[in-house]
């Protein structure tokens, strides 16, 4: 079987499964036509079909283009339905089985499509990838075994991912995870392994972090490692260098340690490429990195190098990516790498967030931003030839459908792709409302949140969809993390609000020490403030945070918690430790009240009273 045949074989079975989870119809996988009486799906290349005697109609011709594919419905050939799905090659096959499902309309005993159905297309962008680190950093991908990983590699593929990111056993993370379900050497070759199966390009990110790459010792150390990976792994197209993020190497020496390592890397994948990024050049306040940027741009310009086969835009890049596409030598394609995993601190955060979410929610919370990415994708893309997007788990999953969605179609309206989401991953019953709580979810971060009349708005929604979800929906990891924000979102507003209330009072106590004195009155203060903790407002909705959180972490491995579920870190998505920090200034007052009582006189307290409740 050649690996046309071989992939298309993989889309067939991929098709039948992803069927038979989602309605309990099971198909069989035929080697040749049934009958003419029996509706048949067919699955190939468009030679496949055509030797079949299935060609499109003359509107729905298979484009002459990688990843292409058309999907039409036969009824004049043979007796019964067929549906047809034909790509340009292999992969433009699983392309159009990924298109296929989305056009189903698929639920308990129930499998339809209209008859109407047709459709030929090609991506506008080559490139369409995710980076998939199996690494303890990230919040849910260190605990996926194989058949997981075969899920999301589907999950992705049917909106159009047609390439993965590995990430080798050693990176700028710790060693081990207690989630890890086999050694990450084990793991990433066995995912390289499916990868290939699928035809997916696979790529690697592959950090230089070793000391010092001028000693020759060294590099031959960097070397030796890197070719036991890649001798280990059966398939590899690209590895990615970024020149920092992590790493300190000046230009001229990374240039020099990458020629070395294509040759490595080409005696066992003769055809794979290296790509390096300027990430980390020239960086405000780090003095021996100035002037890096222009090294590296004049060293593409001044030798060509033969070695390279592409240029990297991610964060930590100190120019626009117009303007490195503008430097860099037009023989040398520009990839993106966008994160869409992060909320704060990092290349894309959200805008004027406000503090009570940045401070609690954290940097690499559940965030879907339809509009938002929506808006950065179509700024940014045509200055490439597409992405694999920077992902540290499966809290940005729908960013990464939409990335997939728009790298095919660039004008593939947002609210559609939303509905696409919620219907092939939550159902039919109630897509329309879960796209648009995906919406409302971001709508929440808009604003200040004291003023944000959208946030109860939000719970609503999802509220009335929890009430009504059926058991499988429940279980549906995509459909609890929209919960957890909604709850969580909410839960913040309503502490927000009562903590200000609360600070008021205070504030109004600390105003009668004159004629209270001043010991009752940092008494009194001091009661009323600590009313967030000792009458906590809105315990349902904290309780419930907490619950789904439990459903998440048993769904989808998800580590929202750093003694509960063993997250490396408060700041890698564990924002379950965070769903109480004070929201007004009473760390502060608390402090400062305890200073006031240590004055000697009463007169002195109460001028450090005034000042304190001041306006």
């Amino acid at each position: 079987m050649n690996p046309q045949q071989s992939t298309a074989a993989k889309a067939a079975l991929m098709l039948r499964a992803e069927i038979e989870q989602r309605t309990r119809i099971t198909l069989p996988v035929l080697p040749s036509l049934p009958s003419n009486q029996v509706p048949v799906i067919l699955i190939g290349t468009a030679e496949d079909l055509a030797a079949e005697g299935h060609r499109p109609p003359s509107s729905t011709q298979v484009p002459d283009q990688a990843d292409g594919f058309s999907i039409w419905i036969d009824q004049k050939q043979r007796q019964a339905i067929t549906i047809c799905a034909a790509g340009h090659d292999g992969r433009g096959t699983l392309c159009a089985v990924g298109r296929l499902l989305r056009f189903f309309e698929m639920g308990r005993d129930k499998l339809q499509v209209a008859v109407s159905t047709k459709i030929a297309t090609a991506p506008k962008y080559p490139l369409r990838g995710h980076q998939f680190g199996f690494r303890p950093k990230t919040n849910a991908y260190d605990a996926w075994n194989l058949a997981m990983w075969e899920q999301y590699y589907r999950d992705m593929m049917v909106f159009g991912m047609n390439a993965i990111e590995l990430i080798p056993p050693r990176s700028d993370d710790d060693a081990d995870s207690p989630h890890f379900p086999r050694p990450p050497m084990d793991m990433m070759i066995e995912m390289s392994h499916l990868a290939d199966e699928y035809g997916l390009d696979v790529w690697i990110w592959y950090p230089s972090m070793d000391k010092d790459y001028s000693d020759p010792k060294t590099i031959e150390f960097a070397l030796k490692e890197r070719e036991t990976v890649f001798k280990l792994l059966p398939r590899i197209d690209a590895v990615f260098v970024p020149g920092g993020d992590p790493g300190d190497v000046r230009p001229d020496i990374l240039f020099e340690l990458m020629a070395k390592t294509k040759q490595v890397l080409n005696r066992y994948h003769p055809r794979a490429g290296i790509w390096v990024s300027p990430q980390g050049f020239d960086r405000p306040n780090v003095s021996h990195r100035r002037g890096w940027l222009k090294l590296f741009l004049d060293q593409l310009k001044d030798e060509k190098p033969e070695w390279l086969d592409g240029v990297v835009f991610g964060p930590q890049v100190e120019t626009t990516l117009a303007k490195l596409r503008q430097d860099v030598p037009a023989r040398y394609p520009i990839r993106q790498y966008p994160d869409i995993t992060h909320s704060k601190s990092c290349q894309y955060p959200v805008p004027n967030w406000d503090r009570a979410y940045s401070d609690t929610e954290g940097r690499e919370c559940i965030n879907p931003r339809p509009e938002g990415y929506t808006k950065i994708f179509r700024e940014l893309s045509p200055y490439s030839i597409g992405f694999i997007t920077y992902s540290e788990g499966c809290n940005d999953d729908f960013n990464k459908v939409l990335w997939a969605s728009l790298g095919w179609d660039p004008e593939m309206n947002v609210e559609d792709i939303a509905r696409e989401y919620s219907r092939y991953f939550i159902g039919v019953r109630d897509s329309g409302e879960f796209a648009r709580g995906l919406f409302a979810l971001e709508q929440n971060w808009t604003g200040k949140l004291l003023t944000n009349s959208a946030i109860d708005k939000t719970l609503t929604l999802f509220q009335a969809l929890e009430k009504g979800a059926t058991p499988q929906e429940k279980l549906n990891w995509r459909f609890q993390e929209g919960l957890y924000r909604a709850y969580y979102d909410a839960y913040i507003h309503a502490r927000l609000l009562y903590e200000t209330r609360i600070e008021s009072e205070t504030i109004a106590t600390l105003r009668t020490a004159k004629e209270s004195g001043s010991m009752a009155a940092l008494d009194q203060a001091q009661k009323i403030l600590r009313k967030a903790v000792t009458e906590r407002v809105s315990t349902e909705l904290r309780a419930r945070v907490f619950e789904l959180a439990e459903a998440l972490f048993q769904s989808i491995h998800m580590q929202l918690s750093v003694p509960r579920y063993q997250a490396i870190s408060v700041g890698q998505g564990a924002n379950l430790e965070e769903i109480d920090k004070p929201l007004n200034h009473a760390p502060n007052l608390l402090n400062r009240f305890d200073e006031i009582r240590k004055l000697p006189s009463e007169s002195e307290r109460l001028e450090a009273i005034a000042e304190l409740a001041r306006p």
